[in-house]
């Protein structure tokens, strides 16, 4: 059965390298993609069971045995990541392959969408059965290329600017993982995780400290944990609706695998849990006060993404095997219930035409399938027995009461307040798109912004600023700086070849003080038809020419010729 190991990332590999081939065939790769995905899927339930039944599958690659070898590790919450991620994976790429389908692939290119998502699937498995923190960098790193290509697709300058600012986050995030991968070996001389975990308590105490915080901030920036979680809320908008859906649903919960794999394995003492407790807390209420306050449907539920990383934190924080127990069941919850909202929005956005909230209205009539596709999910966020929602934070604050310190009962009260105020923005969103009528169109130039898909539409004037704010239909809003007071027109000039009547002018009195008037520098004109006469010196010239004899001659015409040649 360790044969079947490598197959969860070398099918995607295999899968993208033959997509990227068959760039000017889309079909194809569709089915390419949707069958590698779907027997990854499969391979992943299989593992799964094979696991369960008889413990973890380990295999070292080329025969190396560890620690200096490449390890695949598949245990129980490998296996579990990697079937979830997989279904996860598939169910977006068949969203996507009706989207495209219906928007002739202007949001999602056919010659690079395919490989690069296969490729960030690879990655993504690459994570999650790595055995040795080296490769557990590799996968960040393949998925990083991917994310970075699906990011930016389309060009357009909004992406690029978001793309530009994700993958500076990234590179930094990375280059912390890996000085401390360098000072780990150097301490250690291994990188393997369960020798790590034997060498590692050899350590001085200080030097242990300082690798753990430094793991700490590398993976708090892939699991967007607050306050290193400012790059997320714009970045993730930004992207095609199924891209979002994967970002929201798995990229972030690679950082969390991370921090688990680091104080499960690595650091199991109780030394920096009160600090994960307080981020927890910290990175809850901050990400659901500034959902709170976003008037765009893809904004808000990226800061709940963020809010409810710190449920997350919380449970590992707890250092306990029922926090880690709860929090790798709302982890599955999580990347499930995230990935369908975001995939509901992208709904919203192609029924409504934006996913500002101040511009939606009515979609219940238009459309109650995705009425009922997005209040589900958000209820199920929100906590509301009985879905998954309810039961993972149940667990969560079960095992935060066993603990008991007052840190713990902290994040306990945090997590219900969150929860309620998630609820709150997840209706309030629902009820503004969905319930209330849809905003009454507005005829352009009127001075309101409306909801037709013609004309630019005018919002507001700013007498201080001068600034006109200009919505387009469908997208934002962009500044434009006018004069306060414009240029008098000038007067058309008047051109030489018009000869019309003059234009009527007002007599003036005469006035003896003042001294008589030029005679105009430009004459008027004369019609075309009618020719100048020549003035007297071009008069003389012409006759003097003509009475002066021409003799003939051989090389001149008869006709010039002032006397007939003998």
């Amino acid at each position: 059965m360790t044969s079947l190991v490598p197959l969860v990332v070398l099918a995607p590999l295999l899968g993208a390298a033959i997509t990227l081939t068959l760039a000017g065939r889309p079909r194809i790769q569709r089915l390419i993609a949707v069958a590698v995905l779907a027997g990854v899927a499969v391979l992943g339930g299989v593992l799964l069971v094979v696991v369960d039944l008889h413990g973890t599958l380990v295999m070292q690659v080329g025969g190396w045995a560890a620690p200096f070898g490449i390890a695949l590790v598949v245990d129980r919450l490998s296996a579990l990541l990697v079937a979830v991620s997989a279904i996860v994976l598939l169910a977006v790429l068949l969203f996507s392959v009706g989207q495209g389908l219906a928007d002739g692939h202007d949001e999602t290119p056919v010659s690079i969408y395919y490989p690069s998502y296969l490729i960030l699937a690879a990655g993504v498995f690459t994570a999650f059965i790595a055995g040795d923190l080296f490769n557990l960098y590799v996968g960040f790193e393949i998925v990083l290329v991917a994310s970075y290509v699906l990011i930016t697709l389309g060009g357009s300058e909004s992406r690029i600017r978001v793309g530009q600012t994700y993958i500076v986050v990234s590179l930094v995030s990375s280059m912390l993982f890996l000085t401390s991968i360098a000072m780990l070996y150097g301490a250690t001389g291994t990188v393997n995780l369960a020798h790590l975990a034997l060498r590692i308590a050899e350590l001085p105490e200080g030097t242990q400290i300082v690798l753990h915080v430094m793991l700490l901030l590398g993976f708090g920036v892939k699991s967007a944990v607050f306050p290193l979680s400012f790059w997320l809320p714009d970045s993730y908008p930004t992207a095609p609706a199924p891209v979002t859906a994967v970002f929201a649903g798995l990229l972030t919960k690679i950082g969390v695998y991370a921090i688990i794999r680091t104080e499960t394995l690595l650091f199991p003492g109780p030394e920096l849990n009160a600090v994960l407790l307080v981020v927890a807390s910290l990175t809850m209420l901050v990400g659901i006060l500034g959902a709170i306050a976003q008037t765009d449907l893809k904004r808000m539920l990226s800061f709940t993404l963020v809010s409810h990383i710190g449920y997350l934190v919380f449970g590992v924080g707890l250092g306990s095997a029922v926090g880690t127990a709860a929090t790798i069941y709302y982890i599955v919850h999580h990347i499930v219930v995230q990935t369908t909202l975001f995939l509901a929005t992208g709904l919203v956005e192609r029924i409504g035409g934006t996913t500002s909230l101040r511009r939606l209205g009515g979609l219940l009539q238009a459309s109650p399938l995705v009425a009922v596709l997005f209040f589900i999910p958000a209820l199920n966020l929100g906590g509301i027995p009985p879905f998954s929602g309810f039961l993972g934070k149940l667990g969560l604050f079960q095992a935060g009461a066993e603990n008991g310190t007052p840190l713990a009962w902290v994040g306990i009260g945090v997590g219900a307040l969150v929860s309620l105020l998630t609820l709150y923005a997840l209706i309030r969103a629902w009820s503004l798109a969905f319930w209330r009528p849809r905003p009454e169109p507005i005829a352009a130039g009127s001075g309101e912004p409306g909801t037709d898909s013609g004309a630019l539409s005018l919002t507001a004037v700013d007498a201080q600023t001068n600034v006109v704010e200009v919505v387009r239909p469908g997208g934002g809003a962009r500044a434009r700086r006018v004069r306060r007071h414009p240029r008098r027109p000038r007067p058309p000039r008047r051109r030489p070849e018009s000869c019309g009547p003059p234009a009527p002018v007002r007599p003036r009195r005469p006035d003896p003080s003042r001294r008589p008037a030029r005679p105009p520098l430009i004459a008027p004109c004369r019609p075309a038809t009618t020719p100048a006469a020549p003035s007297p010196l071009i008069r003389r010239r012409r006759a003097g020419a003509a009475a002066r004899p021409r003799p003939c001659s051989s090389a001149r015409p008869r006709a010039w010729c002032s006397s007939p040649s003998p």
